[in-house]
């Protein structure tokens, strides 16, 4: 149980697992949002409270203001001073009250710059030069919040309303403390931490549920093809759960049907070779026991025996030859000696050498060529196809038949053409006639001498070249071999048979 944990805990602090991606972008998903939300919230508290704090005393520093005017706090004449006596102790009491209760300071300035009034009694009398002030003289009010230090400064015009134009006589300069919002902020950032790990906790549990959940089907996928590898089954599997799990089977399945089949065409290929190599050696041991069994034989029948047993040994010869040039066919990595020639000359050549086996069977072999035809091939590939298709043409043709050979070709590929008046194929035999060793008619096949291998050969030759095969065939009437391939190795085209 420990060790199926850890090793789980290891595949999910790989990145390379999809469980344990699904598990951070969830993490990512809850834990980021929430960090902002939080954040947020402490700043937009922190920026309305400061806001809202600046706003009241503005309005006590406004009313202040008023008093100030209207009691003449800015005149000096003594009979003024003695008029406003007590207007003045209870104006200094509220700058008192205000400085005490915000926790500050307030220093009212003249239009000289001078202070008049200091709550802290440390500047009376001395005068102040002040961007924020001077600005303020000239109807340019200003707050600033310093998060640092603590502090709010601002400025407050004292507005002498009597004159029509609005006169600014002087500046109320004021700072006060954000202890008050900045201990409501570390009370409301305390609780939003512990509210935040409790949401990490949640999120954290989630992520790990759904990271489980979300990969079970392909755990279920991985464990169902490693039951197919161990060999404890070879049923096609079925995980429906998502569509990518779907995709995922249905092409697996289809691997699995190509390997039982490739399976049971290498048991067929394999029992086809054993059956058509032992065919030969029994002819072959049967001549030889005969003449042994015969102490006396004469010369002549030593001599038909012996040429008996020497077609037995071509024809085994010919079939290892051609399951040779199919191996060899087989493999991927076989290469391609591609070089431009002329098809019209190599057709032409390859029904050179095949004339004398039409003359035998009185078969006519005509060819016809549209155009001149050149493509990038490989010659003796090639030259396989056609030979193959042309001697079959002939062999499997009825006497005093015919065989007609075209050649043509558009702007991408040639076309190779072989028609006959043959025997032909018949329908349920055409999805079969590439197959190894497979023959039509077996016993007119071994009279012959085929040995089944030779159209497997030139489909495979076919291929190669990236082209396509295909015949149309009447049992009694004969057959048509329609080969297309490109004029150029590198044209990118391909077909299917």
């Amino acid at each position: 149980m420990t060790e199926k944990f850890f090793r789980e805990l290891k595949r999910l602090l790989s990145l390379r697992s999809l469980q344990a991606r699904i598990f951070l972008i969830v993490l990512a998903a809850g834990f980021i949002p929430s960090m902002i939300v939080r954040y947020g919230i402490l700043d937009n508290y922190e920026e309305h409270s400061v806001q809202q704090r600046i706003s009241t005393v503005q309005n006590q520093l406004m009313i202040v203001g008023n008093h100030l005017i209207s009691n003449n706090y800015f005149n000096t004449k003594p009979e003024a001073s003695v008029r406003g006596g007590v207007s003045k102790e209870v104006i200094n009491a509220e700058l008192e009250m205000i400085s005490n209760l915000y926790e500050g300071r307030v220093m009212i300035i003249d239009s000289s710059l001078r202070v008049v009034r200091d709550t802290y009694d440390i500047s009376e009398g001395k005068t102040i030069i002040s961007e924020e002030v001077i600005r303020c003289f000239q109807g340019q009010s200003m707050s600033n919040y310093d998060r640092d230090h603590g502090y709010i400064e601002m400025t407050t015009p004292i507005i002498d309303n009597s004159v029509n134009t609005g006169e600014i006589v002087g500046v109320m300069l004021t700072s006060i403390s954000s202890d008050a919002t900045m201990a409501t902020l570390e009370v409301l950032n305390r609780k939003s931490v512990i509210l935040q790990n409790l949401m990490i906790v949640v999120i954290v549990a989630m992520a790990m549920v759904l990271s489980v959940m979300l990969t079970r089907p392909f755990n279920r996928v991985t464990e169902a093809i490693n039951e197919v590898k161990a060999g404890y089954s070879d049923e096609s599997i079925s995980v429906p759960d998502y569509a990518e799990t779907a995709h995922i089977v249905d092409a697996f399945n289809q691997l699995l049907q190509r390997m039982r089949t490739l399976d049971n065409s290498r048991q067929e290929f394999v029992e086809n070779v054993s059956h058509e190599l032992k065919t030969p050696m029994a002819g072959i041991k049967v001549l030889a026991d005969s003449l042994l069994t015969q102490r006396d034989a004469p010369a002549e029948l030593y001599r038909e025996f012996m040429e008996d047993i020497a077609s037995e040994i071509d024809r085994e010869n010919q079939i290892i030859t051609d399951l040779l040039v199919l191996v060899k066919m087989d493999k991927k990595a076989q290469e391609m000696n591609i070089a431009s020639i002329s098809i019209n000359d190599l057709a032409e050549l390859i029904l050179k050498r095949l004339r004398p086996i039409a003359r035998k069977k009185d078969v006519e072999v005509v060819f016809e060529s549209v155009r001149p035809v050149v493509a990038e091939v490989d010659e003796v590939k090639l030259t396989l196809i056609m030979t193959n298709l042309v001697e079959n043409a002939i062999k499997y043709n009825k006497e005093h038949g015919w065989v007609k050979v075209e050649l043509d070709a558009d702007h991408q590929c040639f076309t190779f053409k072989v028609s006959d008046s043959g025997l032909g194929i018949p329908e349920d035999a055409l999805t079969h006639i590439y197959e190894r060793f497979y023959r039509v008619d077996k016993s007119h096949s071994r009279e012959i001498g085929g040995t089944g291998l030779g159209l497997a050969i030139t489909k495979s030759a076919v291929l190669m070249h990236r082209g396509a095969i295909t015949v149309n065939s009447v049992e009694g009437e004969g057959s048509c071999f329609t080969v297309k391939i490109p004029l150029s190795s590198t044209g990118g085209s391909s077909y299917s048979s």
